[in-house]
């Protein structure tokens, strides 16, 4: 928005901003953020940025905590969240010693990083990627956890189950349980909200090029966004929860991106299509490749399936991200490529016909992962199938056409898959991470800190607790 801080302090006074409220990421993809009357912020103040305390970000001990946030000035947007006009900036995170440089592992930092060092080895200069978000809208949730108990409880009016409820109910249309695809109204209890929330997102300058119901029925939606540089969409990512977790709060409402909120309906995946330019043109399309995609493109595909199992500890870093990666679904645990099919790790568009839009969908994700840090892990991946010029069929990664669940016995053995549990998946990226150490884009410090807090502070805390299905199957052993 801005390309000076005397531009952004001008812009201030002019419009009357009360305040100004600085945005950074922490190290598990949470928005952390700090206030401060817009009457104090001078081009100095801008430029020499905010000391915080970098320990509560998971970043630093507390013995040497003190670290800078620094507004980048490029992301300025009037928040549409606050009482009083507010400007919101999101910032980068630097060392206080010498002339304070870039905390390498700032997640921003390392996303900057991944695209220089694509970048640096000549394939594009614009690595271009396009998410779907999909969440569920409630009605109401609780959630408890208990030494002696532990429930969680979540409602949605428009569910099939409230069709016998006179306080919340759906007056005769509810959604099916997984025929929420393209939902109507008046099933579609949330067109409008998508609109008003795709509007906001507007102001705020994320494009959405279309929203619609989800499969499902009890208030699953999705938006899909235009496509924009890692960096920047992950930026978008930020904004895009922040901004549907609010504006539903603000409708009476609670959003999730929870990968797994409830047993027997679908889940929420975060699907990334990815696309290569270079001085304008499409890298990934060719007319003479599988399914018109270039060399560059199944090599590109290609390491980042050789590495997904690694990926998943960034891509689905959450105990509950493989309740929804299970075999038989829609959400894919099969580490393959294929045309147009949904149950492949990676999906190419098989409506796609233009080159200039030739593009990869990796279907995996979930909206558990620090966004900044999933981009970077499978640019790095890509760039590693390039610069060993990976074979998919030797690599055993496909392409695979047909239903993947219908395959022999045989040939299913022969299919790799992701890891059945967090604590798997940081097992894989514990063995497998040097590609993404190339040029200096994650650190060892990095990877080694998010291993140990993910399997000391989530996968052996949720492994330590009785499940309440457990009590149905074993309390009267």
């Amino acid at each position: 928005m801005f390309k000076s801080a005397r531009e952004a302090v001008s812009f201030i006074k002019k419009n009357d901003i009360v305040n100004v409220d600085l945005k950074a990421c922490d190290l598990f993809g949470k928005w952390r953020h700090l206030t401060t009357p817009a009457r104090y912020v001078t081009e100095t103040v801008l430029k020499e940025g905010f000391g915080f305390d970098g320990s509560s970000y998971g970043f630093r001990a507390v013995d040497k905590s003190d670290m800078v946030l620094i507004p980048d000035l490029s992301t300025a947007f009037i928040d549409p969240y606050w009482q009083q006009p507010t400007l919101s900036f999101v910032c980068n995170i630097h060392e206080i010693e010498g002339n304070e440089p870039r905390f390498e592992q700032d997640p921003r930092f390392v996303c900057d990083k991944a695209e220089q060092s694509l970048k640096k080895l000549g394939l594009g200069d614009e690595m271009l990627l396009g998410p779907e978000f999909e969440f569920y809208l409630f009605d109401e949730v609780s959630f408890s956890d208990q030494m002696n108990s532990a429930s969680f409880k979540v409602d949605s009016w428009q569910a099939h189950w409230n069709t016998g409820s006179v306080e919340n109910g759906n007056g005769g249309y509810p959604m099916p349980l997984k025929g929420g695809y393209h939902g109507e109204q008046p099933s579609d209890r949330f067109a409008s909200f998508r609109s008003e929330l795709c509007e906001e997102l507007h102001s705020m300058g994320v494009g959405v090029k279309y929203h619609h119901h989800e499969v499902g029925g009890p208030g699953q939606v999705e938006i899909e966004t235009e496509f924009d540089t890692p960096r920047k969409m992950a930026d978008k990512t930020m904004q895009i929860k922040y901004s549907v977790k609010n504006f539903a709060m603000a409708n009476g409402l609670t959003a999730t991106f929870m990968p797994k909120p409830m047993f027997g309906a679908p889940g929420n995946g975060f699907h990334v299509h990815f696309k290569l330019m270079k001085k304008g043109k499409p890298m990934f399309a060719d007319p003479k490749g599988y399914a018109g995609m270039s060399k560059v493109a199944m090599q590109f595909m290609t390491g980042i399936l050789v590495h997904a199992r690694a990926i998943s500890a960034f891509a689905n870093p959450s105990t509950n991200s493989y309740k929804r990666l299970v075999p038989g679904y829609e959400a894919p645990v099969s580490i393959v490529m294929a045309t147009s099919n949904r149950s492949a790790a990676i999906r190419i568009p098989g409506y796609v016909k233009e080159a200039e839009d030739k593009r990869f969908e990796y279907r995996a994700g979930d909206c558990t992962a620090n966004p900044y840090l999933m981009f970077a892990a499978m640019v790095m991946a890509g760039v590693d199938g390039v610069r060993r010029k990976l074979d998919s069929k030797k690599c055993g990664v496909g392409p695979l056409d047909g239903n993947l669940y219908e395959l022999s016995e045989a040939q299913q053995k022969q299919i790799k898959t992701l890891p059945r549990n967090l604590l798997e998946a940081l097992e894989a990226l514990e063995e497998d991470h040097e590609f993404l150490l190339a040029d200096g884009v994650f650190t060892e410090g990095l990877i080694n800190t998010w291993i140990k807090r993910k399997r000391d502070e989530e996968a052996m805390p949720v492994m330590l607790r009785p499940h309440p299905f457990e009590f149905q199957l074993s309390f009267g052993c």
